[in-house]
């Protein structure tokens, strides 16, 4: 059975989330956003990939596989989720992953929208390797929450790119990969993940009726 970690009211619409690269379902970037978004009402479940939780177990830190034994861990996760996401997503890779298949999930006109925080748009140091070739012709909803200085996509950078009209952005003021911002802008991690919160509850709560 996959470890879940669920927060907010079971009532209002679920998200479901699956973590980075590189930190798991408990980091403290992950609590932060499902403790602002279950405030906000939205209930959020994070689950953790096979390879994260051998990390857990053994405390070897490995990377992880290819993405498409990842694709396969997600729908088998939102197969045996008791509830109708409204949404699926996740940090960085987790995102990644749920962008991959989002589309396949829906039926006619219905199915879960899409939330990315943090998308990997290319590997760190190699802006030419560009991870954006499906998100060009996105059918679903889509919100990616982005730091305005990402390094694996910046807003000029990505701001140049020719995706899918489905895909609505939102930018934190200064943020980098993990939405932490510099002291010298005025602003704090708090700041940027309550905003990301906010931009995810606004973007959710139409499509609940949709599931």
């Amino acid at each position: 059975m996959v470890k879940t970690l669920l927060s907010g009211p079971e009532a209002g619409p679920w998200l479901v989330l699956a973590h980075g690269a590189g930190a798991a379902m408990d980091s403290g970037f992950m609590q932060a956003i499902a403790a602002h978004l279950a405030g906000l009402g939205i209930a959020v479940a994070r689950f953790e990939f096979a390879y994260m939780a051998a990390r857990r177990e053994s405390g070897k830190k490995a990377p992880p596989p290819p993405v498409a034994p990842l694709e396969a861990e997600y729908r088998a996760f939102l197969a045996q989720f008791p509830h109708a996401a409204a949404a699926i997503g996740g940090k960085s890779l987790g995102g990644r992953v749920a962008s991959l298949i989002v589309d396949s999930l829906r039926q006619a006109n219905s199915g879960p929208g899409l939330v990315c925080l943090g998308y990997p748009f290319h590997p760190p140091g190699k802006p030419q390797s560009l991870r954006t070739g499906h998100l060009e012709d996105l059918d679903s909803p889509a919100l990616i929450v982005q730091g305005e200085r990402d390094t694996l996509g910046n807003r000029g950078e990505v701001e140049k790119l020719h995706l899918s009209p489905r895909i609505r952005f939102h930018w934190l003021k200064d943020g980098d990969h993990s939405f932490v911002p510099r002291k010298s802008s005025g602003m704090t991690f708090e700041d940027n993940i309550a905003d990301a919160a906010r931009a995810v509850a606004e973007f959710l709560k139409p499509l609940q009726s949709t599931v």
